[in-house]
């Protein structure tokens, strides 16, 4: 059996696993907002998202990265083939998430005055965020184990122990909601949380060598993962400080009902379409970490995943495009089919995201920081450049030429890294299968714009059949 037929089964199974387990997840999460709606109304549905908004900030400035720098750690040390080290990882990560957690839980008490001031004027929710440090602390805790099954490869526990946390936590808030109303809100966040945690302490890895190391050993055996984490860290706060500009920008300059429209239409683009990129990285990370030292091999397993992602992501965005109108009517109204020319060339700039995203993921997998952090921050000023500029132009429309040219210019930094810096190489086939991707989205899109429908139709129907007859023989292939 060839590399390439090897790598294609890996990647239909963790589409398999975790595309269904992002499906259900977001239906919960669905469910859970019309539930609150019905029951509490809007005063539910204000501070359900201010706390969960105030998680995870927190979650996000004390979590230390942890969650992705010990994914490359285990991962390395569990392809090492030697027990003793992977024993010594797991163990440090262990340690380092109660430190994540307790880490966590201390810094949301200690800010829970200024939390109550910030999110409502008041300092009569003080002890609301004294209880939320509990979400903090079980979050440390899930990191780390999701972490440790992650890179061991053990996907099928962590896709259980995320179904079941997930399906828990929306039956256990049911209840809450029905019987105490605008007082279960609280109750539920932390509830859902505890769920989560119980279904993956459930699922958790336990065949491991087992290491004994005192918190000195850990301190010091973890601070490769802090200083990559911390990275990551700062990454993730540059883009959400740069989101945040640009939504301020926007109410100013327009009002508040644009930047719903805007937010709607960039969380629809990215949830839905975005599920692919997050089903296919719990097991594409780590296989690449595993790698990291062999550029032949990180060439193959690179090359095969944008050729099937490509062929999956293709006609799923031609679909996506074709039903755009009837996608926003059911998911919000008919006032907001202002966002769909936003949503048509957004849709045509995640075929960029989605090879980019598979380049940036090999200055992760390696370990790179310091150039992750770079070629983020120059991506996120970039995208803030061309919101401002684009949007000034051509209003909300513009928004959506914005997002195709800014993952553009992403192609064009992570392909600087991986093809210059790295010197690392794609098959001919891999460039060739991007370009007709990125045409034939293109294409659609200038044919619903031109209302030329039934064209765009062909087109898609035409990209379905092909992507499925190719994907069917991969399998095919495999299984021969």
């Amino acid at each position: 059996m060839s590399a390439g037929n090897n790598i294609s089964a890996t990647i239909f199974q963790a589409i398999k696993l975790f595309g269904g387990v992002q499906v259900v997840s977001n239906l919960c999460s669905v469910v859970l907002n019309k539930l609150v709606a019905i029951w509490i109304g809007p005063v539910g549905m204000g501070l359900f998202s201010l706390y969960n908004a105030a998680i995870d900030m927190l979650r996000s400035a004390t979590s230390l990265g942890l969650r992705s720098s010990c994914v490359r750690e285990v991962a390395i040390a569990s392809a090492s083939g030697n027990p003793a080290t992977l024993g010594r990882v797991i163990a440090i990560v262990k340690k380092w998430s109660w430190f994540a957690s307790i880490f966590g839980a201390v810094t949301t008490m200690a800010l829970a005055p200024l939390l109550s001031r910030w999110s409502f004027g008041t300092t009569d929710r003080i002890w609301d965020f004294i209880l939320l440090a509990s979400v903090l602390m079980f979050n440390g805790f899930i990191s780390g184990e999701q972490a440790i099954l992650q890179g061991s490869d053990r996907l099928r526990r962590l896709a259980s122990a995320s179904l079941f946390g997930t399906i828990g936590g929306l039956l256990c808030s049911i209840p809450l909601f029905y019987y105490l109303r605008e007082d279960s809100i609280l109750l539920s966040v932390i509830v859902y949380h505890a769920a989560l945690l119980i279904a993956t302490l459930a699922f958790r890895h336990k065949k491991y060598p087992r290491a004994t190391l005192t918190n000195k050993e850990a301190a010091k055996g973890g601070m490769p993962f802090v200083k990559f984490g911390l990275m990551l860290t700062l990454s993730d706060f540059i883009t959400m400080l740069f989101t945040y500009i640009f939504s301020a920008y926007l109410n100013r300059t327009a009002g508040t009902a644009e930047v719903g429209f805007y937010q709607s239409g960039f969380s629809l683009v990215g949830r839905y379409l975005g599920l692919i990129f997050t089903a296919l990285n719990m097991e594409y990370y780590p296989r690449l970490a595993r790698v990291c030292h062999s550029a032949l091999r990180i060439r193959v397993f690179v090359s095969e995943e944008i050729r099937i992602l490509m062929f999956i992501l293709t006609p799923a965005a031609a679909i996506f495009l074709i039903a755009r109108e009837l996608i926003v009517s059911l998911l919000y109204s008919s006032e907001f089919h202002a966002i769909i020319p936003y949503i048509t060339w957004a849709i045509v700039g995640t075929v960029f995201r989605a090879y980019s995203w598979c380049l940036a993921v090999t200055i992760i997998a390696k370990g790179d920081g310091r150039t992750f952090l770079f070629t983020e921050t120059t991506s996120v000023v970039t995208g803030f450049v061309l919101n401002v500029t684009f949007y000034n132009l051509w209003g909300l429309d513009g928004l959506g030429f914005a997002y195709m040219t800014w993952y553009a210019a992403y192609c064009v930094i992570t392909g600087f890294v991986y093809f210059r810096r790295y010197r690392y190489t794609l098959s001919h086939a891999t460039t060739f299968i991007s370009l007709v991707a990125f045409a034939s989205v293109a294409t659609i899109a200038v044919l619903l714009e031109a209302q030329l429908t039934l064209f765009a139709i062909a087109l898609t129907a035409a990209l379905c059949a092909f992507s499925f007859f190719i994907l069917r023989n991969s399998l095919r292939t495999k299984r021969h």
